[in-house]
């Protein structure tokens, strides 16, 4: 079965890159055809996509953060790793990551259970 599983910090201080890790079990990020995503959900809002990276390593990101995003792998860990830079309060929220098959907007079919991150100075 896969899994996925989000780690980072549960609060940052405006200005700071938050860094969040999601460890992958049951599957390879390298499997053909197969799109890993970053998703965000503020408290009582919608989801909002973040970003992802493709099995051949390919990104993908939302424009409105591409400026500040980055996302990036570690093939030997079956990790991905989404940064983003100069956080505000705005950016508070529970952060997913989530697999997909067959294109970065596809169905997610596995999502990690989430983790809240708050942003307070």
């Amino acid at each position: 079965q896969v899994r996925l599983q989000e780690s980072g910090p549960g609060l940052m201080k405006p200005s700071q890159t938050l860094s969040l890790t999601c460890t992958v079990s049951g599957d390879s990020i390298t499997k053909n055809y197969y799109y890993w995503s970053w998703i965000r959900q503020p408290a009582g809002e919608g989801l909002e996509w973040i970003g992802g990276i493709g099995y051949s390593g390919s990104t993908f990101y939302n424009p409105s953060l591409k400026n500040r995003t980055s996302i990036f792998r570690d093939t030997t860990k079956n990790q991905f790793t989404l940064h983003l830079s100069s956080v505000s309060p705005e950016d508070t929220a529970v952060y997913y990551c989530a697999r997909a098959r067959g294109g970065i907007g596809f169905e997610y079919d596995y999502w990690g259970q989430g983790t809240q991150v708050a942003v307070s100075s």
